[in-house]
């Protein structure tokens, strides 16, 4: 019983100088107040790790109309969750080749149902790059729909947009796409 107090005591030391050191000097870690943060896992900083898939999107200057429907759609969350997830993330031109008007209707707020609909249509549960990617028919995207992927002379088009580039993220691969995929309404 004696030893079990002693090695308790010990233990307790240790936890005490360990909480110490960290706040040597009398300063503590400084945190980002996050009290009026309203994006959640979206507004964690972390310039450490592997670029997450918002956090590719946001960093890209060919990305800012998808970031911003992505914003308006308040899908943030889901781009930074554990994944994996593929993503096929359409250009600003893909959005300026849209008819006239389009993407200033879908970022009203009234549309916001649509938006969210038309940037889960560009997302898929799942790792699919390479080879892989390359294999797959269709591939079975987050609004329910599936898009076709076809391989002529040796680039990829996925629902008839090219893949431009591959991005791999912490949490899935970014596709870089020339369209912007829409469906017809049913």
């Amino acid at each position: 019983m004696k030893m079990y107090k002693l090695q308790l005591t010990i233990l307790s030391a240790l936890i005490v100088l360990m909480l110490s050191a960290c706040g040597e000097g009398g300063q503590q870690a400084q945190t980002e107040d996050t009290s009026t943060d309203t994006h959640g896992q979206a507004g964690v900083v972390d310039e450490l790790s592997k670029k997450n898939i918002l956090q590719i999107a946001i960093s890209s200057p060919d990305h800012t109309t998808l970031v911003a429907a992505v914003q308006a759609a308040q899908l943030e969350n889901v781009l930074v969750n554990a994944g994996p997830l593929t993503v096929f993330a359409p250009t600003n031109d893909a959005f300026a080749a849209l008819p006239e008007g389009t993407v200033e209707m879908l970022l009203k707020p009234e549309n916001k149902d649509k938006l969210a609909m038309i940037i889960t249509s560009h997302a898929a549960p799942g790792t699919f790059a390479g080879d892989l990617l390359k294999s797959q028919k269709r591939i079975y995207q987050a609004s329910g729909d599936y898009v076709a992927v076809e391989v002529k002379d040796g680039e990829v088009y996925v629902h008839g947009a090219k893949i431009l580039a591959t991005i791999d993220a912490s949490n899935g691969v970014v596709h870089v796409v020339d369209k912007v995929f829409l469906f017809p309404e049913e």
